[in-house]
């Protein structure tokens, strides 16, 4: 007589295999790595190497007036942390030093220049190494803000400031009041770390077993298919859940970076995206049953498309029409909104929601792939 399939029997089928994978797991030291090991290792690599501020610049400073002005502006540059500056008495020595790669930018100071900035009429002259266009940019801007602060500071203490002469502008920005790069940067590296962690704990699960040929040993259980793949979710899920906690401690207490929002929320849609990057490796290593080529095609579903199509690194409003639609496709974009929104402005649900609910369906629409390509059967 057939015994009939209960609620208990499924429990007790699915905690065996948990149990089954969390032994193998265990003892596997190269799993253990991939899971805590390597999620601190990249976030401080990344953390402490990867940075948009452009700090320390050397800048070549003609220096052609020795006057009281031209010598405290030079000082305001050498004080700053921003630039390593470089005095030099000719155009000819600037443009070597230019050229050689030694410095990014020249700035001349002309031999009027303590006239007419008496007269309300100073001007420096600047080049900038064009090479890398952005950081050239960032160059600019910093110089022209150092300038607008020295030049209001020299005019107050002179009692020539009017209506008419140099204005300081104060900026600020909203959500980085501390103008550290490192507050956008970190949430998208906790991404980035995620996805290929994630991702690489359950892309070879399924087909190291059936290289192994134990896979066709569950075959004359009762256990079914989808037990089977939540059997083996559960531990790596833990696992990347530890990894994700202990990202999100090194991006708070040793980067510095605040949170915001609740950690309760950014807890539970980590958890989610989690979720999603271990249903992307188990769906491929479910499909293709071979190592190898699992490990790269996840590599290329996930790791590249989180670094270039999540709005980490590009904005995604300068995008294309097609690409952009593309991102919609990418579960990191959904994720990279909800973190850094939850770490730098706070429980803004009508960001928080709509992401998180596009995850929760991702989940959902992996799982349901996942068991549909893991039949118990040999092909």
């Amino acid at each position: 007589m057939r015994v009939e399939d209960t609620l208990a029997a499924k429990r007790r089928r699915i905690l065996a295999l948990v149990k089954k994978e969390t032994r193998q797991m265990i003892r596997d030291p190269a799993t253990i790595a991939v899971g805590i090991v390597l999620p601190v290792i990249l976030i401080l690599l990344f953390g402490f190497g990867l940075s948009l501020d452009v700090k320390n610049v050397p800048l070549a400073v003609v220096l052609e007036d020795s006057s009281a002005p031209a010598q405290s502006l030079m000082s305001a540059f050498a004080l700053s942390a921003y630039f390593r500056p470089q005095v030099v008495y000719s155009t000819q020595a600037a443009d070597r030093l230019m050229i050689d790669g030694s410095v990014d930018g020249i700035l001349t100071i002309p031999s009027d220049f303590a006239r007419r900035f008496s007269a309300g009429d100073a001007r420096v002259q600047l080049v900038v190494h064009g090479s890398d266009a952005n950081r050239a940019r960032i160059i600019e801007s910093y110089v022209d803000g150092a300038l607008g602060v020295w030049s209001a500071r020299e005019s107050v203490a002179d009692g020539t400031a009017a209506s008419g002469g140099p204005v300081a502008i104060e900026s600020r920005m909203w959500f980085n009041s501390a103008n550290d790069s490192r507050y956008f940067l970190v949430p998208g590296l906790i991404v980035l770390v995620m996805t290929l962690i994630g991702a690489f704990l359950t892309a070879m699960v399924v087909a190291r077993e059936w290289e192994r040929g134990t896979f066709e040993a569950l075959f004359v259980t009762p256990v079914r298919s989808g037990e089977i793949l939540l059997g083996k979710t559960v531990p790596y899920f833990a696992l990347g859940v530890l990894g994700l906690l202990l990202c999100v401690a090194a991006g708070r207490f040793l980067f510095h970076v605040p949170i915001v929002g609740s950690l309760a929320v950014l807890v539970g849609g980590s958890m989610l995206y989690v979720l999603v990057a271990l249903g992307v490796g188990l769906l491929i290593s479910s499909y293709f049953r071979n190592q190898l080529v699992a490990s790269q095609l996840t590599m290329l579903a996930t790791f590249m498309p989180a670094l270039m199509l999540s709005g980490f690194l590009f904005d995604l409003r300068s995008m294309p029409a097609p690409i952009r639609a593309i991102t919609y496709l990418l579960p990191a974009r959904y994720y990279v909104a909800l973190l850094q929104t939850t770490f730098l402005a706070g429980n803004v649900w009508s960001v928080i929601l709509p992401n998180a609910a596009a995850l929760a369906l991702m989940v959902a629409l992996l799982g349901y792939a996942s068991r549909a390509v893991t039949h118990k059967r040999l092909d």
